[in-house]
């Protein structure tokens, strides 16, 4: 299987040490009490995720800075469309930004955690071939 690069690790979801193994289990936007489960450890390496207590409260604060761009982006694409930004038209942009916090939420709750294994936390790279041996003693046994 040929190795796929960082960007379609993150896009897709992968584990930052092999890339092949999945973050989460469950859909994105899955309309079930089990959404989004970020995985204790990847199927694929054995890599452990939370890489100690309390390591994914530091997406919260990649999660923020997503949020403010996504309601930056949000307001003037509402502007550029013909919203008037006048003291009457403060609820729709209230609403507008409310909306699109919601809709983005799923979308910021898995692309923080990504951002935050992959790009953020140091000493965790991919290694070529990584998990292939438990993978071997798997189709051995």
């Amino acid at each position: 299987m040929e190795p796929i690069t960082k960007l379609q690790a993150v896009i897709h979801c992968k584990c930052p040490r092999c890339r092949q193994g999945d973050i989460f289990s469950g859909k994105m936007y899955a309309l079930s009490l089990k959404g989004q489960i970020t995985n204790e450890y990847c199927p694929h390496c054995n890599l452990r995720f939370e890489r100690e207590p309390g390591f994914f409260y530091v997406s919260m604060f990649v999660s923020y800075a997503m949020n403010v761009a996504e309601m930056i982006s949000a307001s003037v694409a509402a502007y550029v469309l013909g919203l008037p930004l006048e003291y009457d038209s403060l609820w729709y942009y209230v609403g507008i930004l409310l909306l699109t916090v919601f809709l983005c939420s799923p979308f910021n709750y898995r692309y923080s955690r990504v951002i935050l294994l992959h790009w953020l936390t140091p000493g965790l790279g991919y290694i070529p071939g990584s998990g292939d041996e438990k993978v071997n003693k798997m189709k051995t046994a």
